[in-house]
């Protein structure tokens, strides 16, 4: 007779990119990394070889981006490749910040919807599950037609935020636009806070807020932190209307070229909140006194868990681990 599934430990496979992360999942899973050899030839191309067998395993890849993002897909094409060549019975990628997710709709014409063909991309490769955090925009589940679980920060930031900042209750969780508004009250509702909104008319050189932040401690909340300039922006308009403090909060905190020392820079900004699911260069840490980062490993180690066990995933929607 054949051992149950959940008789067995699932198969973990990590990447280059991200190892801190990597290694804080896989610590909190108890389980070590199974033995891969990832090399790059003289031209740049990618080879893998797995060490030991994993026919008949269920395998997990872990994989997130860095600033080498399109080396990072394709290693992870290649990884999810070989572990299907291997006979492996199913293979999940972990994917914490996924590539391109702001090209996700044809914004003008002649342009590709990129999220898309990286979706694709991974089915072509032999992908069953995608387990990833804070797609940019929800349409992207559509983009697959195997399982995505979609995990979300809100619970591991709100808690952070209670634990480290005791006067959030006088706070107010704030949307650079109107695009982010369901990001934003999603927050708001972890933290029993209200919401605002700042709006930019069209025809107006100055932006205003909807809703009172006179006083308060102030979040500006989305879901990727590139380039800081509209952060900054609303942060200012902020400061004009009377705001105690403001935070800049948000879950991929890719920080490109010079942001951090833009931020750093910035008087109207107290403190910048980022999560750990895109790999930040050591030399950029150095540049920030105001970037805290936050600890998702155990959400991303707790879905691995379940989706492994078969418990629900959706648990984790509204919870912090």
């Amino acid at each position: 007779m054949e051992s149950s599934k959940s008789e067995h430990k699932p198969c973990i496979f990590v990447g280059s990119s991200n190892k801190s992360l990597s290694d804080l999942i896989t610590k909190k899973l108890g389980i070590p990394p199974s033995e891969i050899e990832i090399k790059k030839n003289a031209c740049e191309e990618i080879s893998v070889e797995i060490k030991n067998s994993i026919r008949d395993k269920n395998v997990y890849i872990i994989q997130s981006c860095s600033d080498s993002i399109n080396n990072d897909i394709m290693e992870l094409l290649i990884m999810i490749n070989a572990c299907k060549t291997s006979s492996a019975a199913t293979v999940t990628a972990v994917i914490p910040y996924f590539p391109y997710g702001k090209q996700s709709k044809m914004k003008k014409s002649r342009t590709a919807i990129t999220a898309k063909l990286i979706s694709n991309i991974l089915i072509c490769s032999g992908v069953d599950h995608v387990i990833t955090m804070d797609l940019h925009s929800s349409v992207m589940q559509g983009f697959f037609n195997v399982p995505v679980d979609n995990l979300f920060s809100e619970p591991t930031i709100a808690k952070y935020i209670k634990e480290n900042i005791p006067e959030y209750t006088n706070g107010i969780v704030v949307s650079k636009n109107a695009g982010g508004a369901i990001r934003v009250t999603s927050l708001a509702d972890q933290l029993n806070l209200g919401f605002a909104m700042i709006e930019k008319k069209n025809n107006r050189d100055h932006a205003t807020v909807i809703g009172d932040v006179k006083g308060k401690i102030c979040f500006i909340m989305d879901d990727i932190i590139d380039s800081p300039n509209a952060f900054l922006t609303a942060a200012q308009v902020l400061h004009e209307n009377e705001a105690q403090k403001i935070y800049i909060v948000a879950t991929h905190g890719l920080f490109s070229n010079d942001a951090l020392e833009k931020i750093e820079q910035c008087d109207y900004v107290d403190a910048v909140f980022t999560t750990n699911s895109y790999d930040i260069p050591e030399e950029k840490l150095k540049q920030s006194t105001k970037l805290n980062i936050i600890d998702i490993s155990s959400v991303l180690a707790e879905a691995i868990d379940r989706t492994f066990t078969g418990k629900s995933v959706s648990y984790l929607f509204n919870h912090s681990v």
